[in-house]
């Protein structure tokens, strides 16, 4: 066949589209990796004819970074509760009137007008869940409901407990343990922080973020600091012998949402994406692909994960969500940070 009449063919078969199919503009979305069915994505680009190019991050850290570099290319961002006040409070993010969007009728009440968003201008909530600590059972059989077992370990887990890359939610968890406030600006109690974490590190084998379903889930470490609903997926999709604890002391909490960064070229097409998103169809199946909690309503009747299935959804203990700091509070958690990896 020609390039001609290929090209014929291809205007022929495009003549035959309904017209919500046609192209109409793109969309860049920068998201927790894999953290957006890819089902979805496709379907919304079949529905609307809006090209959606998908790029992922690791870390809040990272993305606020990029932000702040200016003209980041991206349309929609999904940061974490605190990272979105400190956007806000930053001049990061566009107005959309998120309490005008028809995907704010599906938002739960409880986390409507929350602190980090409280006239409902900036952001739409996505997913939430919990970070705690997984342990593998073959390599790790005594009780795991306290911090202790992993922030005091015994001399048999040297080498075998693995960190996160960044210590947002990992202070926090210490904090948790040691019943330090969060956002503490008191440096007594922040050296206590850096303390345990200090006396912790020759038992760590690694600080990353990447790879963790197989380096907890194939027992290279017997302890490995993670998020409920990935925990959750690698137990059940991998057969993976691990267990997500609830520490007495509690959890760290977290909320990701969408918001729209200040300059975008896409403003329309992220709402849309935000609206065909929190549709309760869409909402379920986003929440059986990504098996974290859904802060929007969803079919309970078609969903996959129930606490029967899925504990590591639905905490037993305390959670307390990660707030956005003071300069001064978090200088002294950047402070343990830099000197605890030096």
């Amino acid at each position: 066949m020609t390039r001609t009449t290929r090209l014929l063919g291809l205007t022929a078969a495009l003549a035959t589209l309904p017209l919500a199919a046609m192209a109409e503009g793109e969309l860049h979305i920068y998201a927790w990796s894999d953290s957006i069915a890819p089902d979805l994505v496709a379907k919304f680009e079949a529905e609307t004819g809006i090209k959606v190019t998908m790029d992922g991050f690791n870390a809040n850290e990272d993305l606020l970074t990029k932000l702040q570099a200016g003209a980041s290319g991206y349309d929609l961002v999904t940061p974490s509760q605190h990272f979105v006040r400190i956007m806000i409070d930053q001049g990061l993010l566009e107005d959309i009137d998120a309490h005008d969007l028809a995907a704010y009728q599906a938002v739960d009440e409880k986390w409507r007008g929350q602190w980090w968003d409280e006239t409902n201008e900036y952001s739409i909530p996505l997913a939430y869940g919990t970070a705690g600590f997984t342990v593998n059972r073959d390599q790790y059989k005594r009780p795991v409901d306290s911090w202790s077992v992993f922030f005091e370990p015994t001399e048999d887990l040297k080498g075998k407990i693995a960190q996160l890359s960044y210590p947002d939610e990992i202070v926090g968890a210490a904090q948790l343990y040691l019943g330090v406030p969060f956002c503490s600006e008191d440096s007594a109690e922040m050296k206590r922080v850096y303390d345990l974490l200090a006396a912790q590190k020759p038992f760590v084998a690694a600080y990353t973020s990447d790879n963790i379903e197989n380096r907890i889930g194939g027992g290279e470490v017997a302890m490995h600091f993670w998020w409920d609903g990935n925990s959750m997926k690698t137990r059940l999709n991998d057969k993976a012998p691990i267990e997500y604890a609830m520490p007495k002391e509690g959890l760290v909490g977290w909320l990701d949402s969408f918001v729209v960064p200040k300059g975008a070229a896409n403003v329309e097409n992220a709402k849309k994406f935000i609206d065909f998103m929190s549709t309760v169809e869409n909402a379920t199946a986003q929440y059986n692909y990504y098996g974290h909690s859904a802060p929007v309503k969803i079919d309970t009747a078609t969903a996959t994960y129930t606490p029967e299935n899925a504990p590591e959804l639905f905490p037993t203990v305390k959670v307390e969500f990660s707030r956005a700091c003071s300069p001064a509070a978090q200088d002294l958690v950047t402070k343990v940070w830099t000197q605890l990896l030096q």
